[in-house]
């Protein structure tokens, strides 16, 4: 088979479609036929050097996918040859084939094509587990998202308006504000020229963000803490913004707010199945029913990864980008 291999840590032009060895399913798992993958901030570190996937796991780029299963690994059950699915992975995704764990598979959502399903599992399974399994946002709670035209951002507006909640985004241009607030975000803040803490207050009655998902880090955790109402909970998902930040352990305590912070890929099995589970069972009802849909920016030939990077790297895009599998 072909896939997406990083020869050398580098910019885009690092990524070599190059001929490598099928994967063979192992216990518990089934290998897929990739019709599509999507990219990731985590794809682009990966290629940089900075985020080798864990030992023993894919060298290739790409945490999720979607595709058809040609093979069962031994012990797999509930699934069948032909089954059209799309995947959450350690990597892998930039190939025609990957071996998936099958407790990591998702059914395509019904009124889904097979190659717009690839838009899915990674954002689903981290905005779920983040917003509501971990932050545990309520109804008529405000959620601030940072990058609300994201991928990201995108699924987190829509998973929190279908749950009742007010939704307060930031983004750079009024062009990808107006592409949020089709998605349903009530409150639009272009970080460029405003002040995320003063917009958000003065949207919630100085009461600040019960949630907020921050993909900044360390440039933003003074002000997000400022941004946080009493028992707020901000939940850190990346580092765009540097990893070292001073905590104003006095503002949190006055606040009874708590900082967290995850990531999904590293996770054990367990942990990524029983998230799995969690969004089949909440989250697939909503895209099925068409509450909650992909957002896709445009889709590229696999073979195109490193323009796919340019884009991504660039942010011109809103929500997803997909590389079609050849």
């Amino acid at each position: 088979m072909h896939a997406i291999t990083i020869p050398e840590p580098g910019g885009p032009e690092a990524l070599v479609w190059a001929e490598v060895p099928d994967p063979v399913p192992g216990e518990g798992e089934v290998l897929v036929e990739v019709a599509a993958g999507a990219v990731n901030r985590a794809d682009v570190l990966q290629r940089q050097g900075f985020y080798d996937p864990p030992p023993g796991t894919s060298p290739y780029p790409g945490l999720e996918c979607a595709g058809r299963i040609t093979a069962l690994g031994p012990g797999v059950a509930g699934w069948s040859v032909g089954d059209e699915v799309c995947a959450l992975l350690v990597g892998g995704g930039y190939a025609q084939r990957v071996a998936v764990p099958a407790a990591q598979l998702l059914p395509v959502p019904k009124g889904v094509d097979l190659a717009t399903a690839a838009a899915l599992p990674e954002v689903a399974c981290t905005v779920w587990s983040n917003i509501f399994m971990i932050a545990h946002l309520r109804p008529g709670e405000t959620l601030l998202v940072h990058g609300g035209a994201s991928g990201i951002g995108t699924m987190a507006i829509q998973l929190a308006k279908a749950v009742g909640a007010k939704v307060a985004v930031t983004a750079g241009s009024p062009e990808k504000l107006a592409r949020c607030a089709e998605l349903g975000a009530d409150v639009l803040i272009d970080y460029r020229t405003q002040d995320f803490v003063e917009e958000l207050r003065a949207a919630t009655d100085g009461a600040g963000a019960d949630v907020i998902l921050d993909i900044m880090g360390a440039k933003y955790l003074d002000r997000n803490i400022r941004a946080l109402a009493v028992n707020g909970r901000l939940v850190v998902i990346g580092l765009q913004g540097g990893v070292k930040g001073e905590l104003n352990l006095g503002a949190l305590l006055a606040k009874r707010a708590a900082v967290m912070a995850t990531t999904l890929r590293a996770r054990p099995l367990q942990e990524k199945a029983a998230i799995v589970a969690a969004v089949r069972e909440h989250v697939w009802p909503l895209v099925e029913g068409g509450t909650v849909r992909p957002v896709v920016d445009r889709t590229l030939p696999m073979q195109e990864a490193a323009e796919a990077h340019r884009v991504l790297e660039s942010g011109a895009h809103v929500g997803k980008i997909l590389l079609l599998a050849p």
